[in-house]
């Protein structure tokens, strides 16, 4: 029986809750290779210079058929097309200013900042229904429904479909890294109900326009025009998705932290604007997505000594470059006073993070709340049960204990 690499042993669900002595392993080498193709990256200074390097594609039309063939389909059912994610320049460029124009700068500079009245009051009152309770799970209660909340809001999703979403969700995620036949099916039954009500959803803001994000893009004829068929469906599934599943393991990440590390929580009840650096160190240190996969190269790529060739898949470490010490002085040490916090959890280049913004003060707002009003917070068990997503890395469950509940 082959031994497993430790690629393998990272994947394996086994040490989802500490992959973290795996990871300092893995950064032995600059790269490893795969027996399956994959090249494996892992140190900070490797990881940054890939993800500015234009021969790093995300489009998997670029992979050997070889390849290609063992991955979940870039394009959904219906003739859905890739997201914008999974798509290079100049494609890439046009359907994100797309997107953009709906969401941030320079056409809607406000949008996330004029949110902020409305997340504290969705999380002060989820935290207001844990109340009156000696335990609550964190998760059920406070950080999934926050980030679907805010999303659903700001794309136009209607509050009582929100509950539906976990069940399409999940599937979609578990099968991002090598899917069994199994996973692939249910990934595929998954995006087929999810498609079908956004395309319901799309149609609806074309003829009842409100100012939500699905109305813009189906009604705002910009430079690059409207989104469209194919790339409309795709772009409205990916925001979705990554617009609360990460928020969700930030959030929990996050308290898991702080209750591992009491003073800090101590200060985040005290030190006005604390919750700033220390979201920040929490994106470094317990990072929502722990791998990009699904990259490849377009050309020979060397890294140190090895060369990562061409058409082959690339699995970029980005939690292990966050644990480099090489580049992080005391990477494994929890510091929300680091001078210069130069994470990766974001990505970097032309595919850094278009959420960043909104899931800082998700996580800044969530955190301090929780950390001012509960009473003597305990964890009922560490470390808790974890989803099955290597790459979404974040606890399934967080239960916790408290003495009470202060008013908002």
């Amino acid at each position: 029986m082959t031994q497993p690499t430790l690629y393998d042993q990272i994947l394996d669900f086994a040490n989802r809750a500490d992959p973290w002595p795996l990871y300092e392993q893995l950064r032995t080498r600059p790269v490893w290779a795969e027996e399956d193709g994959t090249f494996v990256v892992s140190r900070y200074r490797d990881i940054y210079a890939l993800m500015h390097d234009p021969r790093l594609s995300s489009d998997p039309n670029n992979l050997l058929p070889e390849f290609a063939d063992k991955l979940p389909p870039a394009e959904g059912p219906g003739g859905m097309a890739p997201a914008f994610i999974r798509t290079d320049p100049p494609r890439h460029d046009v359907l994100r200013r797309t997107v953009m124009r709906q969401f941030g700068p320079p056409h809607r500079p406000d949008r996330i900042d004029k949110l902020t009245p409305k997340l504290s009051a969705v999380v002060a009152e989820l935290i207001d229904k844990i109340a009156g309770k000696p335990e609550a799970d964190l998760v059920d209660e406070v950080a999934y429904p926050f980030p679907v909340a805010v999303i659903s809001e700001l794309l136009g999703v209607p509050a009582e479909d929100q509950a539906t979403f976990g069940g399409w969700v999940d599937p979609i995620v578990n099968a991002l890294t090598r899917p069994t036949p199994e996973q692939l099916q249910e990934r595929n039954d998954a995006m087929q109900q999810l498609s079908h009500y956004m395309l319901e959803l799309a149609q609806r803001r074309r003829t009842q326009p409100g100012d939500d994000m699905i109305s813009g893009f189906v009604t705002d004829d910009g430079p690059d025009g409207r989104l469209e068929g194919g790339d409309l469906l795709s772009t409205l599934i990916l925001l979705l998705i990554a617009g609360h599943e990460t928020t969700v393991n930030l959030i929990t990440n996050g308290w898991l932290t702080l209750q591992r590390h009491p003073d800090q929580l101590q200060r985040l009840r005290t030190e006005p604007r604390f919750a700033i650096r220390m979201v920040e160190e929490l994106l470094r240190y317990e990072p929502s997505v722990h791998i990009l996969p699904l990259r490849t190269a377009v050309d020979d790529i060397e890294i140190g000594d090895a060369t990562v060739r061409k058409g082959h898949p690339i699995a970029v470490m980005l939690a292990s470059g966050n644990r480099d010490a090489e580049c992080i002085p005391d990477a494994d040490r929890f510091d929300p006073d680091r001078p210069d916090n130069v994470h990766l959890s974001f990505a970097g280049g032309i595919h850094y993070c278009l959420g960043a913004p909104l899931a800082r003060l998700e996580a800044q707002i969530a955190l301090t709340q929780l950390a001012k009003r509960l009473q003597n917070p305990r964890l009922v068990a560490d470390p808790p049960p974890y989803r099955p997503s290597p790459i979404l890395r974040g606890p399934i469950h967080l239960r916790i204990a408290y003495d009470a509940v202060l008013p908002a």
